[in-house]
């Protein structure tokens, strides 16, 4: 099919499902219509409101996200949910599906579903993630949910996408409080205890007070907010949370967002095109380098700096 600029304008303007699919497929694999659909949403985004759902694996994300979808939805709001999963070591596809885990919402047209590949990348995010949180903001909805892998400290890459940070924690999980205050305590600006019914959510409540960061330069606290995801617990105060966060958001603060996003996929496609380059690179001068730092004589940035001068063709002087 013959899909053009005006094709995907209008297609995306009407909320038409059936473009959606090919638009995400096009810029996550870098195709070349990749440039005709960023042609087609260029002066839409900035609208949507961007949530990040993140927190190491066991604590529920899923569950809790398609719960405040359904909250949102009583709202009559309109919401995407981009969930990234595990990537297959065999094709980089998403393994773990959350389309079938939120079922649910499949006859909703107010709700679009997509699972992405991480495809390996350590923040648990794909490189392309942000140009797909794009497509959907430029495809007119009113909020866009994040569900990020959820391994740990890594998850700190989704502060630059999402506008709203919910960090999502569960009962007598140890480690993972530890890996909230080591990594992603400071990118919170939610915290949820999901099954909260458990008889140790209390403690966890606590050690998550006494980890809080000061309020930020808004005077915004960061709540904690107790939830059972599987009968709706809680939700409707997350969602409450989550709308007085966003009450500060203007229109500059929303175009700022989306400009953030950009400056993001520019910052990861330099590092992979320079990180290409350097292994492919068959100059000496590399491999100098890289020995330099396996002996400790050259420190590791100044040693970056000289290798990106050189395979940019500058010379290693």
């Amino acid at each position: 099919m013959n899909r053009d600029v005006a094709f995907y304008r209008h297609s995306l303007e009407v909320g038409a499902r059936h473009a959606l699919g090919p638009a995400i497929s096009a810029v996550e694999n870098d195709r070349a219509e990749a440039r005709i659909v960023l042609q087609a949403i260029a002066g839409k985004t900035g609208r949507a409101h961007v949530i990040g759902i993140t927190g190491p694996p066991g604590a529920g994300k899923s569950t809790l996200t398609s719960a405040l979808v359904r909250e949102f939805r009583r709202q009559e709001r309109s919401v995407a949910v981009l969930a990234v999963d595990p990537s297959s070591p065999f094709g980089g596809g998403a393994l773990l599906g959350d389309r079938v885990r939120m079922s649910e919402h499949a006859l909703d047209d107010g709700v679009f579903v997509r699972s992405v590949a991480s495809r390996g990348h350590l923040g648990g995010l794909s490189r392309t993630t942000a140009r797909v949180i794009d497509v959907l903001d430029g495809a007119g909805f009113e909020i866009v949910i994040v569900e990020t892998v959820g391994s740990g400290q890594a998850e700190t890459e989704i502060m630059y996408l999402a506008q709203t940070t919910v960090v999502v924690a569960a009962p007598g999980l140890g480690d993972e409080i530890q890996a909230i205050k080591a990594g992603i305590l400071e990118i919170a600006d939610i915290f949820v205890v999901n099954k909260a019914d458990s008889p140790l959510a209390d403690n966890t409540v606590r050690t998550l007070h006494e980890a809080l960061r000061p309020s930020d330069d808004r005077g915004w606290n960061q709540p904690i907010i107790p939830t059972i995801a599987t009968d709706g617990t809680g939700v409707a105060e997350l969602a409450e949370a989550i709308q007085n966060h966003a009450a500060g958001f203007d229109a500059g603060y929303r175009s700022e967002s989306a400009t953030r996003r950009a400056r993001r996929q520019l910052a990861v496609a330099v590092a992979e095109l320079a990180s290409n380059d350097v292994h492919a690179s068959t100059d000496q001068a590399i491999d100098d380098l890289a020995e330099g730092v396996l002996t400790g004589t050259v420190a590791l940035r100044d040693a970056a700096r000289i290798a990106l001068r050189s395979v940019a063709g500058e010379g290693t002087n």
